[in-house]
């Protein structure tokens, strides 16, 4: 629909809508496909009760660490976490955790780190990771408490 608001205001920029629209959707066809794939294994193959062990309600500092390292793993779009985050909550992972997950995968990727740190200094690139880090972990308490969501919620 946007780009049909964009191309009514600006017809002289169909090539470009055009253009953006087809790599978008090839994006979607190439990476949705496995998305699934590994969502059906996931579901297969990782047990409820894993989950709940390094991810759930008493998984504590383990589970914020694991959360964090899970999240800044993968270099692909943020799109793809939403199902894996999704399967998490269904799993019984921690409201916190899982929104730590999707922080990490959106802000803290580990190619990311290494391209700031040449770039920008390691100076630059500690404190940028400190700072998001602890807020990150503030903004899901924050969410889970002011949302008044328990483990207890689905």
């Amino acid at each position: 629909m946007i780009a049909f608001v964009v191309l009514k205001i600006y017809p002289f920029k169909i090539g470009s809508v055009i253009e953006y629209f087809w790599q978008y959707t090839m994006e979607m066809v190439l990476i949705l496909p496995a998305v699934m794939l590994i969502m059906g294994l996931f579901s297969v193959y990782v047990s409820n009760n894993m989950i709940e062990k390094y991810l759930g309600k008493y998984a504590g500092i383990k589970g914020i660490f694991l959360s964090f390292f899970l999240g800044s793993l993968p270099t692909g779009p943020l799109y793809v976490a939403f199902p894996i985050a999704s399967h998490l909550l269904e799993k019984g992972a921690r409201v916190s955790n899982v929104i730590i997950f999707l922080s990490a995968w959106a802000c803290l990727k580990i190619p990311q780190e290494l391209m700031e740190f040449q770039f920008l200094g390691w100076k630059f690139m500690f404190l940028r990771l400190f700072f998001t880090v602890i807020l990150v972990i503030i903004m899901a308490k924050i969410i889970e408490y002011f949302f008044g969501i328990t483990d207890d919620r689905l």
